[in-house]
């Protein structure tokens, strides 16, 4: 596990409670469409160095289907096996966890991305699967960030 990894982590996680503390917007309900993107943004970004730090080898952010089948939002490699891993990240949990979000429509755009993907590498992995990772901001808890290996078949 790289000391810079885990650094870079510890300095997100410490960034987002900073935030959370200083930004009375989000609990009153006043999130713009910017806002909620940028949100994304930084749920990604914690679950690339949450990843990281755990012991995968990033090699995609974000990665688009030329198709138009989908987005990829992290792939990477946890040991032999190649993850697409689905980032999904609340600010509460009143419509139930992160997780809960990726539906089965969403696991066949990410399932249709993903063999898109594999399709133009040169060198074929014999083991890929799906990942969730789970970014979720409680105001008891903190900041949650959970993965969930293997948490669908394509």
């Amino acid at each position: 596990m790289s000391w810079f990894a885990r650094l870079m982590y510890r300095a997100l996680v410490w960034k987002e409670r900073r935030r959370a503390k200083h930004d009375r917007r989000s609990e009153e309900g006043f999130e713009s469409a910017s806002e909620h993107l940028k949100l994304g943004e930084r749920g990604e970004t914690l679950a690339y160095w949450f990843l990281r730090q755990v012991g995968y080898r990033m090699v995609a952010r974000n990665r688009r289907a030329r198709s138009g089948a989908g987005e990829l939002d992290l792939v990477g490699w946890d040991g032999p096996v190649l993850s697409f891993v689905e980032v999904k990240t609340r600010t509460s949990l009143a419509a139930g966890p992160p997780e809960a979000a990726v539906s089965r429509s969403k696991q066949k755009k990410v399932a249709k991305a993903a063999k898109e993907y594999l399709r133009r590498l040169k060198h074929r992995p014999l083991n890929y699967r799906f990942d969730i990772v789970s970014v979720a901001w409680e105001p008891e808890a903190g900041l949650q960030v959970r993965l969930i290996k293997d948490a669908f078949r394509g």
